[in-house]
């Protein structure tokens, strides 16, 4: 585990050491920010393996910054850990693209099982960007040529089609907002609703799978967005 390397998101300075200690035990290098503003700082200057993010901080929210963590960088596990419980709060979390939740008082074993999990999907999943293509099912995506193959057969895509596509391949098995998509495919720093995306999607499924009705590639995460499966 020494080479990955978590960033702790925690005002309180207790927690914080207490956080500290159980990462750095397993072999991690920790790096800490006490509010929001210094979170995305150290975000954007170190690149962490992964984020474990306190809902209630200075400066910017939590979920203001795991909505700009995620729109930079979808496939960096955010862990939510916070006192609040409720359930709303937990789809809210998750739409806005959070990896996981993690309620306090926690178990650090369970706290650790869940990093470590949620860094193990983002290594098996990663694609590298100078892939040239991918496959799923019956289908073949040629990157360079920006064809569609299915069963054989080619499949015309608008640009627009072919870029969704491309970048649900290159983050498959990752759950992406709404706003993620809009951020990164459509490239919307402001936008008046997100049903763009799902009437996009209903379109790209109807190109790719067998039944667009019973989706197997394309898969909707009610309250959350949408992952794709290979």
């Amino acid at each position: 585990m020494t080479s990955h390397h978590i960033l702790v998101v925690e005002d309180d300075p207790r927690m914080q050491k207490v956080l500290t200690r159980i990462f750095a035990a397993d072999g991690f290098e920790v790096r800490t920010a006490s509010d929001g503003a210094e979170a995305l700082a150290l975000f954007r200057e170190s690149e962490p393996t992964a984020m474990l993010l306190d809902l209630v901080l200075p400066e910017i929210s939590g979920r203001e910054v795991c909505k700009e963590v995620k729109a930079a960088s979808p496939q960096t596990p955010v862990i939510i850990l916070s006192s609040i419980s409720d359930v709303v709060d937990k789809v809210l979390l998750l739409e806005i693209g959070a990896d996981d939740y993690v309620t306090k008082p926690f178990s650090p074993r369970e706290l650790l099982a869940r990093v470590q999990a949620a860094i193990r999907r983002r290594a098996r999943y990663s694609k590298p960007e100078s892939a040239s293509s991918f496959q799923f099912g019956n289908c073949v995506v040629d990157i360079a040529r920006m064809r569609l193959t299915k069963a054989h057969n080619e499949v015309v895509l608008t640009a627009l089609e072919f870029k969704l596509l491309k970048f649900f391949c290159e983050n498959s098995e990752v759950v992406l907002s709404r706003d993620t998509l809009l951020n990164k495919v459509w490239g919307y720093a402001a936008y008046p609703t997100t049903r763009t995306v799902d009437n996009q999607i209903l379109k790209l499924r109807q190109r790719i799978e067998e039944d667009p009705t019973q989706p197997e590639h394309l898969l909707t995460i009610y309250g959350a967005g949408y992952k794709f499966v290979p």
